[in-house]
């Protein structure tokens, strides 16, 4: 065979072969419109937008719009709007909840536990920030929102509890009801959703715990 038809041949045989796709072709596409969001950030973004538009305002397919997914792509990460809801109180419940569960497990006076509560409640705080604010927004519309709202209850209740061991163990005043002592701490705490922003200020969160300690138990301290 000449040279000629050799390369002819070839130039068939290559003709005839299957195409070989390259590795970014057979890379299956992304859909178009569907963000690559995963759970967390769907959750987060739906937070945002509970805080921003109210938790009863804000419908399935608002959600669905600012996440630029279509109802279905949103129910492949949760099954409803109140499943939303119920992850991130709890979050925020839970939170609170385990730095409660850690003081009372400690050795010590109550005072110096009522310390560690006070200081890891305002770290849960400024650490979930978007989850605590919508906890502290609900209004017990909902069965979930109820459910959270008596998870609060209980949990001024132990605190007020731990105020008056306190109290009777002479490190804090007692012409002050534990109950009260209790709701205007968190008054000062919770008053925290309203103004602090990390990005915005050079405060530190534990410059905040330092600062918000030293308010309150200079203030309450037995002389």
């Amino acid at each position: 065979m000449s040279t000629g038809s050799a390369h002819a041949a070839d130039e068939s045989s290559a003709a005839d072969a299957p195409e070989v796709a390259s590795a970014e072709e057979a890379a299956p596409r992304a859909r178009r419109g569907r963000p690559g969001y995963d759970r967390a950030q769907v959750l987060e973004i739906a937070v945002r937008l509970f805080n921003e538009q109210g938790y009863d305002a804000t419908s399935v397919s608002s959600l669905a719009t600012a996440l630029g997914l279509s109802k279905a792509a949103l129910y492949h990460h949760f099954t409803s709007k109140e499943q939303i809801l119920e992850i991130a109180l709890d979050d925020a419940l839970g939170g609170l909840e385990s730095v409660l569960d850690g003081a009372l497990a400690d050795e010590g006076t109550a005072a110096t536990r009522l310390v560690t509560v006070i200081a890891g409640a305002v770290r849960v705080l400024t650490s979930k920030l978007p989850q605590v604010t919508l906890l502290l927004r609900v209004h017990g519309n909902s069965e979930i929102e109820r459910a959270a709202l008596e998870r609060r209850r209980i949990f001024d209740q132990r605190v007020a509890h731990l105020v008056g061991q306190a109290q009777r163990e002479g490190a804090l005043r007692r012409d002050i009801r534990p109950s009260v002592t209790t709701r205007l701490m968190f008054g000062m705490i919770n008053s925290i959703i309203e103004w602090y922003r990390p990005a915005h200020t050079s405060l530190t969160p534990e410059e905040l715990v330092d600062d918000v300690t030293r308010v309150i138990f200079d203030g309450l301290r037995a002389r």
